[in-house]
């Protein structure tokens, strides 16, 4: 079995806000119908935790990602950052998507500078862009352009990118589904690698039982869509972590049942 890479402790949380899910629901309108998609969903995430939420395709997880990041308020219930409701986007809570979606006119180093020159802060915090492309690994290609990136390297400028604006939240939504295996799995160790770094607090959708069970510190796992919570599962285990660690495999049955899928273990 692969190791997951070998990674240092944690650095002292820089995120200080609770994130707070207090009776969310949600639902889109669909044809003049309501198609509920979150249901009462009530949780709270510590400052540094890295949480991830799994559950069958379709059930909500990313419509709750986008509540969070503030692009859509939620239909019923409040998200609270720190003190104050989410009514909005903020530089402070930061998404990573699936596609890493960079500019192909811009090269590297001028697609990790868009957050910073959209805040009026490039003139000033030009080093933290260098700063951000060596801590990802990609110094040496700040002038290349999208094209002339592999899948996993364009993921990591899509990493630098939100990393350059120092957000206490990083929330991902399932940053490493489209890239080869030997490829996320060298990208899940980077990113465990960069939140003991940075002490962020992280949010992780993905589909992938295993991925959680490695990166996350907690689990959520939801029903089948509207999502309601199912079962939230702490995972007490120090870095790194091995995929054949027992108690890592008897989450993952475990997961697996409550998703319905203990036949294919």
């Amino acid at each position: 079995m692969v190791a997951a890479p070998a990674y240092q402790d944690p650095a002292p949380a820089a995120a200080a806000k609770l994130l707070d899910f207090g009776g969310v629901s949600h639902a889109f309108r669909l044809e003049e119908h309501p198609l509920p998609v979150l249901e009462d969903i009530t949780f709270q995430v510590e400052p540094g935790e890295f949480l991830g939420l799994l559950g069958p395709s379709g059930c909500g997880k990313s419509t709750l990602l986008r509540l969070v990041a503030g692009l859509e308020p939620p239909l019923r219930g409040e998200i609270r950052w720190g003190a104050d409701p989410i009514q909005g986007p903020d530089p402070s809570r930061v998404v990573v998507f699936q596609d890493p979606t960079l500019y192909p006119w811009r090269r590297v180093w001028d697609n990790v500078a868009l957050g910073l020159e959209a805040q009026g802060l490039l003139k000033t915090h030009r080093p933290r862009v260098d700063e951000t492309l060596s801590l990802v690994g990609l110094s040496k290609f700040a002038k290349a352009y999208p094209h002339q990136l592999s899948g996993g390297m364009a993921q990591r400028v899509a990493l630098a990118r939100a990393l350059v604006n120092d957000p206490e939240l990083l929330i991902l939504d399932e940053p490493l589904g489209k890239l080869d295996s030997l490829t996320r799995i060298s990208m899940q160790g980077e990113i465990v690698r960069l939140w003991q770094k940075k002490g962020f607090t992280a949010l992780l959708v993905t589909h992938d039982i295993e991925e959680a069970l490695l990166m996350c510190t907690r689990v959520i796992v939801f029903s089948e869509r509207p999502a309601r919570i199912k079962a939230d599962i702490a995972i007490d285990k120090a870095y790194p972590r091995h995929r054949d660690d027992p108690k890592l495999v008897a989450l993952r049955r475990e997961i697996l049942g409550l998703l319905g899928l203990e036949s294919t273990w």
